[in-house]
């Protein structure tokens, strides 16, 4: 049996996040709305509307692409891309073919174990969104289906890469990266619940060390990153049956069937010369003044490889807190404000406050950074708290929560709550004394040399004190205590 290897190119669309669609003045807000809310005779359709260009969704591709190191054309053209399906009122997509806004780009993708891998990405151009079918109302099918125009003419960016990918695995990491970067300069919010981010996978296999491509299949619509990851490692295992039971790999479209985990065949593949692309009588050229490209390329933020960097170096956080830190810019600027905000060395407690409690909030509540109920700086002055001696990381917790449900400032919840880390000698060294004196075997065996004896009595004072004496100064006490 041979040996074989995958080929992998993403084509992905991601919704830019413009207040209103790519041609007409409609809402991009219909997701969750009643049908058929956000549409005009543009949008539909209708006889005699004309379509105008949105310069908010072209500033948000050109960032994008720029983020990625694409080259921006100094002219592109908008095609019609003409099929008919019942949610394209048209009967025609408008979108880029020839001549697209950007090309030649390229991502850096962070692998497990292995050497970070550059992606090639091929083109990104702008593009209109279709609209919905619905097959059924609820629990209820219907008889035939019902078209929603609310997305019909959302505005796209599509990506589409080179045949660059060669596991499951890279495309879910260059997946993961691309929504990083995407979502980091601000392009688009990339919330999959709600088809703001679907990608299509073209899958190839060829025996090991031959150049030229198999025949691809298109699996469509993939609507999350672990579907993308399960359908790839599906086709392959088909594609490498198929050939070595002596069948032919015929290019068409496939669907991923997530319950069954199979691929299956939906239509053959279209070319280019399917859809009849011609220009758009409609919508000029559209052209790319140098000065304004230079403008967005200065004005892009610090983007998620750097900033991750940034952070292990100059904050001393691991790779892993730094990664999680930045998984998105919300997140990052919340953490940078409330490191900055903190004393002198206590960055990675905001790190470990942030990552643990914080985190699981958001998760729990299904939030986002930008809904954190207090401003970074609670969270930096919570830190100096902790790394102070001020304030136990239970404590610290309970403060936490407290801030969350109030926004109060901690150093006044601590207050409330009677928090505040005792270090008082005298008052640790009573509390020492009773625990000691109620746990004879534990002292006895650290006396003796068993190390680990300490945590009963450690334990033991800190629930007499209800967690506020200083765990330094408890167990220097106890140490002195059972050599008395």
């Amino acid at each position: 049996m041979k040996e074989y290897e995958l080929v992998v190119g993403l084509e992905v669309h991601a919704q830019l996040a413009t207040r209103t669609k790519l041609f007409c003045a409609c809402g991009t807000d219909g997701f969750g709305q009643a049908p058929n809310s956000r549409i005009c005779p543009v949008c539909t359709a209708q006889p005699g509307s004309l379509p105008v260009l949105n310069r908010r969704a072209v500033e948000l591709g050109f960032q994008a692409a720029l983020a990625l190191d694409c080259e921006i054309k100094g002219s592109s053209i908008f095609a019609r891309k003409n099929y008919f399906y019942p949610d394209l009122p048209k009967a025609y997509q408008i979108s880029q073919y020839d001549r697209p806004f950007s090309e030649n780009g390229r991502l850096t993708v962070a692998l497990k174990d292995r050497a970070p891998r550059v992606i090639r990405i091929k083109r990104i151009h702008l593009e209109e969104d279709a609209g919905k079918l619905l097959h059924e109302l609820g629990a209820a099918e219907l008889d035939g289906s019902l078209v929603d125009f609310n997305r019909a003419g959302v505005p796209l960016i599509e990506i589409v890469t080179e045949p660059d990918l060669r596991s499951s695995e890279e495309a879910y990491a260059y997946l993961s990266a691309l929504k990083e970067v995407v979502q980091f300069v601000g392009a688009s919010r990339c919330d999959m619940e709600k088809g703001e981010l679907r990608c299509d996978a073209n899958v190839s296999v060829r025996p090991i060390g031959q150049e030229a491509l198999g025949t691809r299949a298109e699996i469509k619509n993939l609507n999350s990153f672990k579907n993308v990851k399960d359908a790839v490692d599906h086709e392959f295992r088909r594609q490498v049956e198929l050939v070595e039971s002596g069948g032919t790999v015929v290019q068409e479209t496939r669907l991923w069937d997530a319950e069954a985990r199979v691929t299956r065949s939906l239509r053959s593949k279209e070319d280019a010369h399917d859809y009849r692309y011609f220009p758009d009588p409609d919508l000029p050229p559209l052209a790319a003044d140098p000065n304004w490209v230079a403008e967005l390329k200065a004005a892009l933020p610090e983007l998620p490889a750097a900033r991750r960097a940034r952070f292990s170096r100059t904050l001393g956080l691991s790779a892993y807190d730094a990664g999680v830190l930045t998984a998105d810019r919300a997140r990052a600027d919340f953490f940078e404000t409330a490191a900055r905000s903190a004393p002198a060395g206590s960055s990675k407690v905001v790190a470990n406050l942030f990552s643990t409690e914080i985190l699981a909030r958001l998760n729990a509540e299904g939030k986002s950074a930008e809904q954190i109920p207090f401003p970074p700086g609670h969270l930096g002055s919570l830190a100096g708290l902790v790394a102070a001696g001020s304030l136990s990381s239970k404590g610290a917790k309970d403060v936490l929560i407290r801030m969350w449900e109030t926004g109060r400032e901690p150093k006044d919840i601590v207050g409330d709550l009677g928090l505040a880390q005792v270090r008082d000698d005298e008052k640790v060294r009573a509390w020492v004394k009773e625990a000691v004196a109620a746990n004879p075997k534990a002292a006895a065996d650290l006396k003796g040399g068993k190390a680990a004896a300490i945590g009963a009595l450690v334990g033991a004072v800190m629930k007499l004190s209800r967690g506020q004496a200083d765990p330094g100064l408890v167990n220097a006490l106890i140490r002195e205590a059972v050599q008395e």
